[in-house]
């Protein structure tokens, strides 16, 4: 139980992604609210501790009796920055307009019975409008110069003087409206009851709360490696070239 309390709920997940089954079933943040120790957050929910500990070391002994699943915490810098490129970004990019069209209809066809629906809509419209912003800045700003550090630390570029001084500056802005649109998503998340379809649900607003809570399940992996697993390891490794 000694490393439990020790350990942010962040570095859980980071070190096995598994956990997160067990703190999203208990609705604990382990994206935008991770550097919380599991001990704080029980107090700050008023949850029973032992009986998440419990829980953490089933799924960790299941685990190790089984093959891994996927750990970022191993990848390459450039490769994580990469991967949430190619996999997040284009998820998100290619969902957002999607997921606009099945709010609309919602909206028009169910939005008399069901009100709430005009509220998650425009939560989503500025999730979508944020996120696109957030994106381009890290593809632009953070995460060249992410690359650049890589490739200083392997001498094949030259460590550069950013325009923003250090990378932490990017990095305390992305973090920020990290947990803007965790905040927009939990509250995304209490108005559809968990993504609960009410009774009279056609199939397309199954289908549309179904995609919204696939859409928030990657935006909670995505800020994970982000904010668990990129930015720790870029700050650090631009704090060892420097000395």
């Amino acid at each position: 139980m000694e490393t439990i309390e020790k350990k942010t709920i962040g570095q859980f997940v980071a070190s096995n992604y598994k956990t997160a089954s067990v703190f999203k079933k208990h609705k604990i943040d382990f994206c935008c609210n991770g550097n919380r120790t599991l001990s704080q957050a029980c107090e700050e929910q008023k949850l029973d501790q032992e009986k998440i500990e419990c829980e953490l070391h089933a799924v960790l002994a299941e685990s190790s009796s089984q093959d891994e699943t996927i750990n970022y915490k191993f990848w390459p810098l450039d490769l994580l920055v990469d991967y949430i490129e190619k996999k997040h970004h284009r998820y998100v990019k290619a969902q957002i307009p999607v997921l606009n069209q099945y709010l609309n209809k919602l909206c028009k066809v169910h939005g008399t019975n069901h009100p709430e629906l005009f509220e998650i809509k425009e939560l989503f419209d500025g999730c979508g409008e944020e996120l696109t912003t957030h994106m381009q800045k890290e593809e632009m700003i953070l995460f060249p110069a992410v690359r650049n550090l890589v490739n200083a630390q392997s001498h094949t570029e030259n460590l550069k003087n950013f325009p923003f001084g250090t990378v932490k500056n990017p990095i305390q802005m992305m973090m920020h409206e990290h947990d803007t649109e965790g905040n927009r998503f939990r509250k995304i998340s209490e108005l559809t009851n968990t993504y609960t379809v009410p009774a009279d649900a056609c199939g397309t607003y199954k289908v549309a709360f179904a995609l919204l809570k696939e859409f928030e399940e990657d935006l909670q992996l995505h800020i994970h490696i982000e904010n668990n697993i990129i930015f720790p390891k870029a700050i650090k490794l631009e704090v060892e070239l420097n000395n």
